[in-house]
């Protein structure tokens, strides 16, 4: 074994918003990878067009900077436990982690879940404090609640005790040992000296054949896929022959054409790499993450740490509405296929099956907005199908029934909390713990079944008039909880083909509240409305106003519509219920009933209730 003393490999992990991405700004820029004069956007690491919309990291990225001779890579990791896969395969590439704690809200679900992964994986931990300077930040009550963590999820004495802590702040750019609020420091000087003295180095067999596992797959439209991976072993070096070992168990073989290392934001071309660290090599096509590359005479597969099933599934199928392929590019059956199956490819989490029609596949994945985001990317590619909406996935557990149980954390202003109560437990939620945070907010934790949670989180934020903060983790399976009521209200549903009129949606606002406004097409059986009663009701909102020659007084005056609610991606798939779908094109999302003929609908609901 060889010590590599110039190189550490670290990964950010933490709660989604509790600043990694930040951070890791501010470390670029102080390791003197830009330019002086060189322009660069916040959140650079997030390159990502829905990742910068959403402000959110949802896929796992590289980068290195050296610190006085020492190189440095570092993954900057998403914090959304829907994106866990990401964090996973993640840690297989490093020696440590930066574990980034928000100074005011302390331990969240995700915090958890992320320090469980590094726990296992016997890797070094480093807690940050970042948001030190931010109002009611309380440091020293975080640090606590971490270390209280540490012990709940059974960390070894040393893993404990060997855990420094440093505090933060990654908008600003400075990290100190010794916080003094009066004194800030000016740069993250501790924080560099830290990783470099406390993370171990990676150890290597310098001089036995090449062996890494492969852990992300990149893309460059010049050269295709690109393996990315820690070298466990020996060094590769360009145009060398090498053997692939597969998750069947077959072994193939490949070249590595090109080699890169992280430098900064880019790749810079290597001849060699050796073992420690992180390498990326291009040319061989069909390459996916978990598979091994080694040397072509000693083909030895490493294992992949296990990814967390999924616990949501979806169904994706062909369009067939009556707007069906007017705004899509890739709009058959094969065009969905090749997509779904080319996501496995670099998606880890997501499990994708055929069922028994051609025209539709099952789509599981860790939560709704990890199905979402694929969603989207979709659309915006130019896919145009259709989802139903989403039900969780049951495990048979010696013979019962089980289902998903998440760890609902809710902070809410204390007047908030009898109806956030109310409202979990009718979800079949239970609470197992309640503490106050900061000055009249109250956190509220909950055990609560996946089912409960979908639609949930609209909910909560109507009930705390958008002043309260749901994150929720899966915690563990137990016995099906029984029939839970997600839905309380039914939907305005279009009588007739069309573009509504101003006349038409005048009164059907008074039957709920619409999602659209004049001039828009519709068809029958689209959902144009949410019903104002638990019963689902047919409106005309095509209807034109008959001339007459009679003229009453006020008759004429403009009628005034209520402004539509638009409703999300994700807002839309909470809503539909199992009789309907969401109809995703480029331009559009339109809600639908899957029966569209009123008549028919009428008679399959008569023979359900038979």
């Amino acid at each position: 074994m060889t010590d590599r003393e110039n190189i550490r490999n670290i990964a950010i992990i933490a709660h989604v918003d509790h600043g990694k991405t930040t951070l890791v700004d501010a470390m670029l820029q102080q390791s003197g990878i830009f330019r002086e004069n060189e322009q660069v956007d916040e959140r650079v690491m997030d390159s990502n067009d829905l990742e910068r919309e959403r402000g959110i990291t949802i896929l796992a990225k590289n980068t290195s900077l050296t610190y006085k001779g020492v190189k440095i890579n570092i993954i900057d990791t998403p914090g959304h436990a829907d994106f866990g896969g990401e964090v996973e395969r993640g840690l297989e590439m490093v020696d440590g982690v930066l574990l980034l704690v928000d100074a005011f809200e302390g331990c969240m679900p995700q915090t958890r879940f992320v320090l469980t992964k590094a726990l296992k994986l016997g890797l070094k931990i480093i807690i940050v404090v970042n948001k030190v300077d931010r109002p009611n930040a309380r440091p020293y009550e975080v640090v606590n609640e971490v270390l209280e963590l540490l012990i709940d999820l059974d960390a070894t004495d040393e893993q404990i005790d060997s855990a420094p802590v440093i505090y933060a702040s990654g908008r600003d750019g400075w990290a100190t040992a010794e916080y003094n609020p009066e004194r800030p420091k000016e740069d993250l000087t501790d924080l560099f000296e830290l990783i470099v003295n406390q993370i171990p180095c990676p150890q290597c067999i310098d001089d036995g054949p090449f062996q890494m596992l492969v852990s992300n797959i990149d893309y460059d439209e010049y050269t295709g896929r690109i393996a990315v991976g820690k070298i466990e072993r020996g060094s590769v070096k360009t145009n060398m022959p090498l053997s692939i070992c597969r998750h069947d168990g077959k072994t193939g073989h490949g070249k590595a054409t090109k080699l890169y290392t992280f430098d900064g934001l880019s790749k810079s071309v290597q001849d060699e790499v050796k073992a420690g660290d992180v390498v990326a090599i291009s040319g061989i096509s069909d390459i996916n993450i978990g598979e091994t590359l080694c040397d072509i005479n000693t083909p030895e597969p490493l294992p992949f740490v296990k990814i967390d099933e999924p616990v949501l599934s979806m169904t994706f199928s062909v369009n067939d509405s009556p707007f069906a392929g007017k705004e899509g590019k890739f709009v058959t059956s094969r065009h969905l296929r090749d997509r779904l199956f080319r996501e496995l490819d670099s998606n880890v989490a997501l499990r994708v099956e055929e069922t028994d029609t051609t025209e539709a596949f099952t789509v599981s994945g860790r939560g709704e907005l990890h199905l979402s985001v694929l969603i989207e990317n979709m659309r915006r590619e130019g896919y145009e199908f259709q989802v139903s909406n989403p039900v969780v996935i049951l495990k048979n557990i010696d013979g019962v029934k089980c289902e998903p149980i998440e760890r609902l954390t809710v902070d809410v202003p204390d007047e908030y909390t009898g109806v956030v109560m109310d409202s979990v437990i009718n979800r079949r939620g239970e609470m197992v713990n309640m503490s106050p945070t900061a000055q009249n907010y109250t956190r509220l934790e909950f055990l609560i079944p996946s089912r409960g949670l979908i639609g949930y989180r609209n909910e909560l934020l109507t009930a705390t008039k958008g002043t309260g903060i749901v994150n929720s983790i899966l915690e563990k399976y137990e016995p099906y909880k029984g029939e839970i009521m997600n839905r309380t209200r039914g939907t305005l549903i279009a009588w007739e083909n069309g573009e509504t009129i101003t006349y038409g949606l005048y009164n059907a606002q008074e039957r709920g509240t619409l999602f659209v406004g004049p001039n828009v097409k519709v068809y029958e059986g689209m959902i144009v409305g949410e019903s104002s009663r638990l019963e689902d009701i047919t409106v005309n909102v095509c209807k034109k106003k008959h001339a007459t020659n009679t003229r009453a007084s006020g008759s004429d005056d403009a009628l005034r519509l209520v402004p539509p609610k638009q409703l999300s991606l994700e807002e839309c798939l909470e809503f539909i219920s199992d009789d309907e779908l969401l109809e995703v094109t480029p331009l559009n999302l339109r809600m639908r009933k899957r029966i569209l003929d009123t008549s028919l609908r009428a008679k399959a609901q008569s023979r359900k209730k038979a």
